[in-house]
This record gives structure tokens, sequence and C-alpha cells, in this order.
């Protein structure tokens, strides 16, 4: 099943998207795709819904990013081997752990505006995990049960912000718009296997991220594991897993970093398209 949140920002409806690829509206059922509707009764009920009982949504509609009320925005760096092979980083013991604010949240094709004065904008197509399950010191074998669905997220990145400074990664993380989510929610009854997920990112039409799944350094199942045991993860938060090669910081023999007017799509198997064209704030 894959889940939708359509409709201008702050106002957006629930629905979900059918095997003809149309939008079928779902407020009548629920009132929002939000952490309270995420556990596997709820989604058990929503998916035995015959979406040809649904309305039609007509017209053309923004897509809001595929989960409303996001509690937690949990960030997983350096967690593909062959992305730290690109920066030189040595391979980490344990996952590393950034937040983003949830003000960078914006839906899977909203602008990413770059904040004033950024010159070192980079991009990161990564795999989101949404949980739909309250997990606290949660085993790895058990740790997808807690899985709601998955969706893309674009990690955009300032990184002078992020390492020039000082302090924590966050601040290169959050700037507004920096989290596209989406397009869809897609439950993991869908998704059998999320450590076989390829995964691209093209820069007007250039293909600069190529990658899977299988090279995480930590598997979901391992994170949300190692997150349980720090603290409780709750019905809604969603935890971006890490970015494959290919980011403009990592281009040899100069970086390459965004510029106003580029656009950015990101591509998972399964998970649908983004698409962001990149604005600057004045």
């Amino acid at each position: 099943m894959k889940l939708v949140r359509y409709g201008a920002a702050g106002s957006e409806k629930p629905a979900l998207l059918d095997d003809a690829g149309q939008l079928r509206d779902l407020s009548a059922h629920v009132d929002d795709i939000t952490g309270d509707v995420l556990d596997d009764a709820n989604l058990a009920r929503l998916r035995e819904l015959d979406p040809d009982s649904l309305p039609i949504v007509t017209g053309e509609h923004r897509i809001g990013a595929c989960v409303g009320k996001i509690g937690k925005f949990l960030c997983i760096g350096l967690n593909y081997s062959d992305h730290a092979a690109e920066t030189g980083a040595a391979i980490p013991e344990h996952p590393i752990l950034f937040f983003k604010a949830n003000s960078a949240i914006v839906g899977a094709n909203d602008d990413v505006v770059m904040p004033r004065g950024s010159t070192h904008t980079d991009w990161e197509c990564e795999l989101g995990v949404v949980i739909g399950k309250t997990a606290k010191y949660v085993s790895k074998d058990k740790a997808l049960e807690h899985v709601a669905g998955y969706c893309i997220v674009n990690d955009v990145s300032e990184r002078h912000f992020q390492t020039q400074l000082t302090g924590q990664w966050t601040k290169g993380k959050s700037c507004d718009t920096f989290g596209p989510t989406g397009p869809w929610l897609v439950t993991r009854d869908e998704v059998p296997d999320p450590q076989k997920l390829g995964m691209t990112l093209d820069v007007n039409g250039k293909r600069m991220q190529t990658g899977n799944t299988a090279t995480m350094i930590f598997t979901v199942a391992e994170i949300i594991e190692h997150l349980s045991h720090l603290f409780t993860l709750h019905p809604g938060d969603v935890i971006s897993t890490g970015t494959p090669p290919g980011v403009g910081m990592g281009i040899k023999p100069e970086p390459v970093y965004l510029k106003k007017g580029d656009v950015m799509e990101l591509r998972i198997d399964g998970l649908g398209v983004q698409r962001q064209q990149v604005d600057q704030d004045a």
C-alpha cells in the first residue's frame, strides 16, 4: 500500500495510490497519515478498503511529506561503505547519529531553498524508515516488525555549515526545506527486504549517485536495535539511513555544489521519485 498526503502545506489530506496510479482520498477513514494510524491494525484496516470505493482525487495537487506530525527526524551518517571510502572517512564502529530539525521537512517535489549566503549545499539520496510501533530495547531480529513503511528522503546538507561553523552536523542539515520526504509511504509488506533497494540521484539530468542499500554498514534492523537501546522510538518517527557515494562533496578533483535553478531527481526501487528545483534566499 502506498500512502500519500496531498494539498497545501499545513492542510494536507490523506490518500492512497491505487494500482492505476490514481490518488484515492482517505479522508472518510483517517484524518491524516500520522503516527497514530501507522500501527499494524490500522494499516490492515486501510489495506482492506476497496480502492475503487474511494473518491478519486482530481486535478493537480501538491504532494506533501508522506508522514504528518513527524516526531523525531533521526539521521545516520557515513552508513555506506562506498560513501565512507569516497570521503576518506573511517568505517564507524557504531551508527553515527544526528538530528534534522522538523522545520526542514517538505514535500518530495517542493523547492529546496538554500539559506542566505550558502555556497556548499549538497544532495544525499537516502532510504527513510517510518516507525509504526513503539520500539524500546528491540533486538535486530524483531526490529522490522516496528516499521510501518519506507520512503525516500533527500538529506540536503550545507557542508560549510556542517563542518566549519563549530558544533554538531545539525547546523548544516536543518536548514528550512532540507528534508524532502516522500512522495509515498510504502508499507513494509511491499518492501520484503530493505537491504536490496537500488537508488539513484540526478542533478540537471546527470547521474550523480548510484547505489544500493546492500552496501549499508549498519542495516535498517541494526539501526533500529541501536537507537531503541538509547531512547524510545515512537510511531511517526522517521529515520534517514545514510547515503551511497556520489555526493557533491566527494567529487574529484573539485567538489561540486548546488546552485540556484538546479534540479535534483531521486529514485529508490519501489518508493517513487522525488524532484526538487533549487532556489536561494536573498
